[in-house]
């Protein structure tokens, strides 16, 4: 007798997420209709997220990092551990409604030429968040260092990153949608291989999904389902920090993806100007914090 696989491998990774990971999996496994797993991997939480998963979620598989590995490896030791026909990238401050697997699988299993599926985020109000962004490139880095993105968020061309005019109530094939909840096919990983952990944070789904497009692999933007989802619970938690972490991993996938034989001559303007964006958006921050403060005295 052959051995029983189920259809969805759910890889979450963690870092002190107590507050949400009981609604997570709740939400998890309340699914309906489909044979799941849950691997999760927990970067070496301080708070009781653990604990939780530990007493109250027994059969899910826990595989606990000593230190703070990463988002990038943190997944690629879930994606190695599935089993699953498909992954499901889950953030754990997501909820999912009862029906959200099965409405996914049944559109993959009937349109065989998509690899990937992003569902509709929602915030907690129940709004669209914005969750899908074209590929960077130097044009949109430049719209974007300028301001003229936020001056013209709906143009066609200043506002085409964040994808400001797209309709979220549309079925599209996209190029980057977040992967906080994002279903593939096990097969994308066998050919194009794991999440590249020089981007360990940030950008390494950008990266991921650039290398699926250059396969030949195609996404598909699904809004059919809808997932809430606590947009940044993880990394506000050390804002600064990612702020940082953000721009570097900006400047590394540009040197990936575009470091033909002129990246030379533009990497350092490229990197003063990545450099100088960083350290704008923290002394932004710094202020608003201070500004808090005496509001709250």
């Amino acid at each position: 007798m052959s051995p029983s696989f189920p259809t969805v491998s759910i890889v979450i990774v963690t870092y002190n997420n107590a507050r949400d990971i009981k609604n997570c999996l709740d939400s998890i496994f309340r699914q309906n209709e489909i044979e799941l797993e849950v691997i999760l991997i927990d970067n070496a939480s301080k708070d009781a997220t653990v604990q939780i998963v530990q007493k109250e979620f027994p059969s899910v598989r826990l595989l606990l990092n000593k230190q703070n590995l990463g988002y990038a490896h943190a997944n690629n030791q879930g994606i190695n551990l599935s089993q699953g026909k498909y992954i499901l990238l889950l953030n754990p401050d997501t909820r999912l409604m009862p029906d959200t697997l099965a409405e996914m699988i049944r559109f993959m299993d009937a349109n065989l030429q998509y690899a990937a599926l992003a569902p509709k985020l929602l915030n907690q109000d129940g709004s669209t968040q914005s969750s899908l962004r074209e590929f960077p490139s130097y044009e949109i880095l430049f719209w974007e260092f300028t301001g003229l993105s936020r001056i013209f968020p709906r143009h066609w061309r200043f506002g085409k990153w964040r994808m400001s005019y797209f309709d979220y109530n549309k079925i599209a094939e996209v190029d980057q949608p977040m992967a906080s909840c994002l279903l593939l096919r096990k097969e994308v990983f066998q050919r194009i291989g794991l999440f590249d952990e020089t981007f360990p944070i940030f950008f390494n789904d950008v990266d991921f999904c650039k290398r699926m497009k250059l396969a030949g692999f195609k996404t598909i933007y699904f809004p059919n389902v809808e997932v809430f989802h606590h947009r940044g619970a993880s990394t506000s938690q050390v804002r600064a920090k990612m702020i940082w972490e953000w721009h570097i991993s900006l400047f590394r996938y540009f040197k990936k993806h575009h470091s033909g034989k002129g990246f030379f001559l533009i990497s350092i303007p490229l990197g003063l100007i990545i450099i100088f964006g960083a350290f704008f958006r923290i002394l932004i921050l710094r202020i608003k914090n201070i500004f808090a403060k005496k509001t709250n005295q």
